[in-house]
């Protein structure tokens, strides 16, 4: 059965299992904030996919880069902020290049220029 990326699907002892690391581990993570799993009705904490790759990250920064928590703290807060900006610079990318291909030029940023020429006939009465 396949799952939705963000749906909560794994107890805490199933993804301490898939991860090889103790449950007071991941308690640890969320009392310091580094993850929020969801929980069920009856708190029981429900971890998703996207967890799960978080935890894993973590686990990479402490163990493989000597990160402490704090850092990665500041690490995740750094690529949150990083993710959001790519998402606005690709959805201005897309409307810039929206405004290149546009085959009208909005009212707003037209500048139309009018010339009016009027000839005047003079009549003498004889």
């Amino acid at each position: 059965m396949m799952h939705h990326y963000d749906e909560p699907v794994c107890l805490i002892s199933i993804v301490a299992k898939i991860l090889n690391i103790h449950p007071q581990t991941l308690r640890q993570y969320e009392r310091e904030n580094l993850i929020c799993p969801s929980r069920s009705g009856g708190r029981i904490r429900l971890y998703s996919q996207r967890d799960i790759d978080k935890i894993k990250l973590i686990l990479r920064l402490t163990r493989e880069l000597g990160v402490n928590l704090a850092g990665v703290d500041v690490a995740l807060r750094l690529k949150d902020q990083m993710e959001t900006m790519e998402k606005e610079i690709a959805e201005l990318r897309h409307a810039l290049a929206v405004a290149k291909n546009a085959t009208t030029v909005p009212p707003e940023k037209s500048l139309v220029t009018t010339r009016s020429i009027y000839e005047m006939v003079i009549f003498e009465d004889d």
